[in-house]
């Protein structure tokens, strides 16, 4: 494409755009297509001034309402949840994604229970399901529980993905879409080997263009969307996936930038591609994710952290509630 365009513009005519962000202005600023949250942005954008009217509006609701200090805190936060998305939906034309606790990501029931329940609370704001992906870690339960909600039409972005295991246990799983973890893979490699990585030689690249090869060659319906960069480069590796989600800071540097964006995915070549079918089962799954030692650290690592900041979230929301009783 024409070097004349900027290359989140050029970006965009091979690729949706998603704002990684809980900040709203940067949505309003670069126009993407979806937006996606996690534990670590709620709780970054809650210590904002700009959004406690957000947060003292979840408290107020649910001040009078006689329950424990646990169920009212869950419940405060679902609600913030909730009101972040709603925000979100009113700048964004297509989806948010809204990430259940990272605690219940061995716990299938748990996380049907609670993304059923968010659907619920999206619901009685007119949002419509579909334009809501509730989040859920890649672990053997986060993707069977996944499963189930596709069958009741809640749809799925699994997250913290680091393997191609996880990426087809998820596509037969039929979700809806998935987000393996480019900069956290990247960062995984450069610590262990000593090496710097750019370009088509980075891991995290490589992955995802493992994945979405395997997909289109096989005719999978769901959706790849690369996530957690590190570099703009990362990025322009993988125009031509189905989406990327990419945070305020490489949107500017994307949009500063002028150099040429060439389309590297395509889905006619890796439908021709020659590549061989996986086969899993629940057994199969978990010795070939336990053989990646990266995927199993780094999604260990990644669930440890998110559920952190939603103890934190939690701690943040209590000491709110309690001052305005």
């Amino acid at each position: 494409m024409s070097s004349g365009a900027n290359q989140l513009d050029q970006l965009k005519q091979y690729t949706a755009v998603v704002a990684d962000t809980g900040d709203f202005e940067s949505m309003r600023e670069f126009e993407p297509q979806d937006a996606t949250t996690n534990p670590s942005l709620i709780l970054a954008a809650s210590g904002q001034p700009q959004y406690e009217y957000l947060i003292d509006q979840a408290i107020g609701e649910f001040a009078s309402k006689s329950m424990s200090d646990s169920e009212r805190v869950a419940a405060i936060i679902n609600r913030v949840l909730i009101l972040f998305g709603k925000e979100i939906l009113q700048i964004v034309p297509g989806r948010v994604s809204t990430e259940v606790d990272a605690s219940l990501s061995f716990d299938t029931q748990g996380t049907i229970d609670l993304a059923r329940h968010l659907i619920d609370l999206y619901k009685k704001e007119g949002i419509d399901r579909d334009r809501v992906l509730i989040k859920i870690a890649s672990t053997w339960e986060g993707i069977k529980a996944a499963e189930q909600l596709e069958n009741e039409g809640i749809h799925c972005n699994l997250t913290l993905l680091f393997s191609l295991p996880q990426a087809v246990a998820c596509a037969e799983a039929n979700v809806q879409l998935i987000s393996p973890f480019v900069g956290r893979i990247y960062d995984w490699y450069k610590a262990s080997t000593g090496q710097e990585y750019s370009g088509a030689d980075d891991p995290g690249v490589q992955s995802v263009q493992q994945i979405y090869n395997y997909y289109k060659k096989f005719g999978y319906k769901t959706e790849v969307m690369g996530a957690s960069f590190r570099n703009a480069g990362q990025i322009t590796e993988l125009a031509g996936c189905d989406l990327l989600t990419i945070s305020p800071k490489l949107l500017a540097e994307l949009q500063s930038s002028t150099d040429p964006v060439e389309k590297k995915l395509d889905a006619s070549a890796a439908a021709s591609s020659d590549i061989e079918r996986l086969e899993l089962d629940e057994k199969t799954f978990r010795f070939l994710f336990n053989e990646d030692a990266m995927a199993t650290e780094k999604t260990a690592d990644g669930i440890r952290r998110f559920a952190a900041d939603m103890r934190k979230l939690e701690k943040l929301i209590s000491e709110k509630a309690q001052a305005a009783v």
